[in-house]
């Protein structure tokens, strides 16, 4: 069972949970892959719109891909007061383990105001690995 890390900033709270999928990932090639479910809550009084995303993926040999782009799954959500939206993605490393980190680029239509929320960090951790590592 994985856990969920959650951390509010600018009143969006943003909520992960990361699944290794065996089904999908060849260990015997060096290819583990994990799916994660995000669930990106607006806690304040204003509308905010997620305009762009950046992460950071780090494998356990310490490699770190960075990944910007416009939106989640095709999508750029405006959350109403006290609104939420839900994707799932996912992610291939070459290693049994490794993490991610985050910010969703935001905008709060009414008053033009441009922050950054942070997504918080989180592990991919598959059966495959010597220990927990994360």
């Amino acid at each position: 069972m994985t856990e969920d890390y959650s951390l509010t900033t600018h009143d969006v709270t943003v909520s992960v949970r990361s699944f290794y999928l065996e089904d999908q990932s060849k260990p015997e090639e060096g290819r583990f892959v994990w799916a994660y479910r995000i669930r990106i809550e607006n806690v304040g009084r204003e509308k905010v719109k997620l305009l762009h995303r950046t992460w950071e993926i780090t494998d356990a040999r310490g490699r770190t891909q960075r990944v910007h782009g416009p939106g989640v799954v095709g999508e750029q959500p405006l959350l109403e007061p006290g609104g939420s939206f839900e994707y799932t993605s996912g992610t291939p490393l070459e290693t049994p383990s490794g993490f991610m980190v985050g910010k969703y680029h935001m905008i709060a239509p009414d008053s033009g105001e441009n922050f950054d929320v942070a997504i918080p960090a989180f592990s991919l951790d598959s059966p495959h690995q010597g220990g927990r590592v994360h």
